[in-house]
């Protein structure tokens, strides 16, 4: 899988990362320093600060910093061979010391934790490779000094070596493998806020929109049956609010501005709009002895404008529907029926998405919605919402 490196870690996010391995190594490093024993020694400082350096900076770009730190490395081995001074204290045989080894190590564990593959490969053989380099440089100028009655054992420090090799690689894997974890639950989370607002636009599509379009279709089928009625007022003013409708969606995707009207401070006033709207025989019943919070209000809005919708589509020969509106004791009953025949072909056709959408709204709002046929014939949708 490919990786992108992290070249746009700020330094205010790489100090807040950073500064436990910037403190160990300026800690390692100062103790260090009072053990270097000869006026030449000192010529290691440099390249000791300049490694520690490289790796407290690693995150910003983990696969350069391999290369300058190998290079640091190598550079610093090569001029204390050339002055015939060892590093002190060296940490192995003679290459290096803990704060070199400690920067080698969080230089790899970023490496392997943020490059590519194939970068993490190649710059973890460089960073051991350097580590490897600096140990035979500096094997004569010790050997030379310390282990001319003694044959140092390999092994030991082999075997050390690689538990901090394979220290500084399983750190790395592990932070690699949280960060795939955390941005797996990343996208999941942005995949369900855009599956969200994708299902609450469908709704007013639904909702709103097909509400309008479909009085304009029944008002032109009307029209076509009867010449002499006038329909075209009517379907004017349905485009038209089929037209706003659309505006505000089209809004609310660029300006995230609410999709659905605010409902005015009659909720009574609105429903009977609607039922004017609807062109049906609606009988209306009313009993808030509630105040209705305007989002609530708004739902409420959609849930009569969609069941009143569904009548007309999928309803026959209506000579009767009744919308009652009532709250008590903190919660509002929503109640439409009519009594009409279920046509064969919904006006307009049907998406299936009325009810699903109905019950998704009032479930948001913590109520509780049911439709089904009633007897001898029509329909009735019935909904409960906690008016707080």
């Amino acid at each position: 899988m490919y990786r992108v490196e992290s070249t746009d870690l700020n330094w205010r996010l790489l100090a807040k990362r950073q500064w436990p391995l910037a403190l160990s190594l300026t800690g390692i490093t100062v103790a260090e320093f009072g053990s270097i024993g000869t006026a030449l020694g000192w010529w290691q400082v440099p390249g000791v600060l300049v490694v520690c350096t490289i790796a407290v900076l690693a995150p910003r770009r983990p696969f350069d910093a391999a290369l300058a730190l190998t290079f640091a490395i190598v550079c610093t081995a090569l001029y204390m061979r050339f002055l015939g001074v060892a590093i002190e204290p060296h940490f192995f045989l003679s290459g290096a010391d803990i704060a070199i080894t400690g920067a080698a190590m969080a230089t790899i564990a970023v490496l392997v934790r943020e490059a590519s593959t194939w970068r993490a490969v190649s710059g973890t053989v460089l960073v051991v490779a350097a580590m490897v380099t600096a140990e035979v440089l500096g094997w004569p100028v010790v050997s030379a000094t310390e282990y001319q009655d003694w044959t140092p054992s390999s092994t030991s420090y082999l075997f050390g070596a690689t538990i901090m090799f394979v220290l500084a690689v399983g750190t790395g894997l592990y932070f690699r493998a949280r960060d795939d974890e955390r941005a797996s639950q990343l996208a999941a989370s942005v995949a369900a806020a855009q599956n969200a607002e994708r299902m609450a636009l469908a709704r007013e599509l639904h909702d709103v929109v097909a509400h309008y379009v479909t009085a304009i279709v029944v008002h032109a089928q009307a029209g076509q049956l009867n010449r002499e009625v006038d329909v075209l007022p009517s379907i004017a003013a349905s485009g038209a609010e089929a037209l706003s409708a659309m505006r505000r969606l089209v809004g609310t995707l660029r300006d995230g501005e609410a999709s659905s009207p605010a409902a005015s401070s009659s909720l009574v006033d609105d429903v009977e709009a609607l039922a004017a709207e609807s062109g049906l025989p609606v009988r209306l019943s009313f009993d808030l002895r509630d105040a209705v919070p305007q989002e609530l209000a708004r739902s409420v809005l959609r849930l009569v404008q969609e069941s009143l919708t569904n009548t007309v589509k999928h309803a026959a020969a209506v000579s009767s529907v009744d919308v009652s509106l009532s709250s008590q004791d903190g919660v509002l009953r929503l109640e439409v029926s009519d009594d009409g025949i279920a046509s064969g072909v919904p006006v307009g056709g049907s998406g299936g998405y009325g009810l699903v959408g109905m019950r998704e709204r009032a479930e948001l709002l913590g109520g509780t919605f049911s439709a089904g046929r009633r007897e001898p014939t029509g329909w009735t949708v019935r909904a409960e919402l906690p008016v707080s």
